[in-house]
């Protein structure tokens, strides 16, 4: 098929870089990572969706972003289902994205260009494709019977409790020949598996194995706090107003209407989550799990505590509709609070596969990129690690994706209040050129944006004032710091739209400073400060101890 050469997309590599003093064992700590959706990046094979050679092809692009490691979600063999979080075989690639010789040739081109590969690993649930499923559910005798969640009916026949799905409905479906009714947390065909099960436990983790074996140098565990159930089956308490963030009602699903007490974030799971860690340890690769719960920030702490679990975590604590100042040092400082004893590490992001991209989240209509160039100062800015989701380098907006194109069995669901994910998913536009945007020589899985064509990886790598240039320079920039990458984190607390906050190690004190607005402000620093350049930033004017921030503007400076 006909795709840009990579001449039509310049590549600029930073030419000088302060030396990385990590520990080579913890390259992670305070990484960039780029995360990858494989069906939206590349196609090579003409069927409109994009594949492992696609990535490859794609490789020096995403280093000479400066990040250093990608993140790739499930390329496992699915019947999608859930597009890939519903695996049926853990250990080959969906023919649709390749072959494992794919695979091992993509880890290759990565490793020569100084990126790590970190890859999803969903182990709370398969697909009810898979073979272990398969067995389990015809009998209640046979050798796998006890590896998925089976519970009886109630005497009225109804599910053994009042659990929810994720996708909505209840988490429960029958399943006739064992006369049973089988757990799914998200949708009916993703059966979840019972980790009570100690040979389920010991199979995950050779699973897991197979990928290190295979150079991988760490994962994602989806929907890590889902891994265990309460034995007893207990109905979860209903959640009073203003307990939890009610995302979900305002979808129009009921799973927000529950405290998921006994259904997820479960205690035992510190156990596994402790050889997990063990196994990782062997091959020195890491882990960064996905925590969605009401309780995140306490859960992210616990998980990542004293060095013996998961060696960073993240939650849905930044995806809200609220940008505030408040917000955002509410949420940092709770995290930071949490993790003063235990010595936790956070992993921060702002968009990802599953929710509505961030300027359109959080910019509200606004079509300015200095709100995306704004948006990765602060991000990388903050205490810890943090993941770019792809096509946030070129500022993309949420697609509109009309509902007889929508795929997402959420979407579908809870149209229209709720349009699903496809919005985030829509391909990456390489080049300007309509219908397409150089991502597929076919109609994609999903429709190309023809709001992104025109900022498409060409046409901003041409400009200098871009965002996907700003990019470059911003995170080539962040590297030289130590404080920024691993020092501690302060703020100072300062009226709405400003956030403030200061990061040092060592002699290194920076403070930074962003306009979370589309009007100028002024603000009376406390302390004497010298301003630095180099990141790319509009970072306004320091008059004396007076600073003056531009629209969505910012500000780094050393203190004395």
């Amino acid at each position: 098929m006909s795709l840009p050469p990579p001449s039509r997309i310049p590549a600029r590599r930073p030419t000088s870089e302060a030396p990385d003093q990590r520990p080579a064992s913890e390259w992670w700590r305070g990484a960039s990572i780029y995360q990858i959706y494989p069906r939206s990046f590349q196609d090579t094979n003409g069927d409109g969706v994009g594949d492992l050679p696609g990535i490859t092809r794609h490789l020096p692009y995403v280093a000479d972003l400066g990040v250093d490691a990608i993140w790739i979600s499930p390329f496992f063999t699915s019947p999608m289902k859930d597009f890939g979080y519903d695996v049926s075989n853990y250990r080959d690639v969906d023919p649709t994205f390749g072959t494992l010789g794919d695979f091992d040739h993509l880890v290759a081109e990565a490793h020569r260009l100084g990126l790590k590969v970190l890859i999803d690993q969903v182990l709370s649930h398969s697909s009810d494709q898979h073979a272990w499923f398969k067995e389990s559910r015809t009998s209640r005798t046979n050798a796998k019977a006890d590896w998925y969640v089976w519970a009886e009916a109630r005497p009225d026949g109804t599910p053994p409790n009042n659990w929810q799905s994720v996708f909505g409905g209840s988490a429960w479906s029958w399943e006739p020949r064992r006369r049973q009714y089988y757990l799914h947390n998200f949708l009916e065909s993703q059966p979840d598996l019972n980790f009570h099960h100690e040979p389920v436990q010991d199979q995950l983790l050779e699973e897991v194995r197979f990928w290190m074996e295979r150079g991988v140098d760490g994962f994602r565990f989806d929907a890590c706090n889902f891994h265990f159930h309460d034995k007893l089956l207990r109905n979860n308490p209903s959640a009073k107003p203003g307990q939890v963030e009610l995302t979900s009602v305002r979808e129009g699903n009921p799973y927000g209407l529950q405290i998921h007490r006994y259904d997820k974030s479960r205690p035992e799971n510190l156990g596994f989550l402790k050889r997990l860690r063990s196994l990782i340890d062997e091959y020195g690769a890491m882990s960064v799990g996905e925590v969605g719960d009401e309780g995140a920030l306490a859960t992210m702490a616990e998980y990542t505590a004293d060095g013996d679990k998961l060696h960073m975590a993240y939650g849905f604590s930044l995806f809200t509709e609220e940008f505030t100042a408040a917000r955002i040092r509410g949420v940092v400082q709770e995290y930071e609070k949490r993790i003063r004893r235990g010595g936790g590490w956070g992993c921060w992001s702002l968009s990802n596969h599953d929710c509505v991209r961030v300027v359109t989240r959080w910019g509200k209509g606004v079509d300015d990129p200095a709100l995306a160039k704004l948006l990765l100062a602060m991000l990388g800015s903050l205490r810890g690690s943090f993941c770019i989701y792809q096509g946030e380098e070129l500022g993309l907006p949420e697609a509109e994706v009309p509902f007889d194109r929508l795929i997402d069995p959420y979407g579908r669901a809870f149209w229209p209040d709720y349009k699903g994910r496809d919005g985030c998913r829509t391909p990456m536009p390489w080049t300007d050129e309509a219908p397409r945007g150089g991502f597929s020589e076919v109609e994609p899985w999903l429709p190309m944006s023809p709001d992104h064509l025109r900022r498409s990886v060409v046409r901003q790598s041409a400009d200098p004032a871009s965002v996907l240039r700003f990019y470059r320079q911003f995170l080539a920039w962040r590297k030289g710091s130590e404080a920024l990458c691993r020092g501690s984190i302060r703020f100072d607390v300062t009226p709405e739209p400003l956030l403030l906050l200061r990061r040092q190690a060592g002699s290194e004190r920076v403070l930074a400073a962003f306009n979370l607005s589309a009007e100028p402000l002024r603000h009376t620093l406390s302390a004497q400060v010298r301003p630095l350049d180099g990141h790319g930033l509009d970072a306004g004017r320091l008059d004396g101890r007076d600073l003056f921030l531009p629209p969505w503007g910012g500000f780094f400076g050393h203190l004395a």
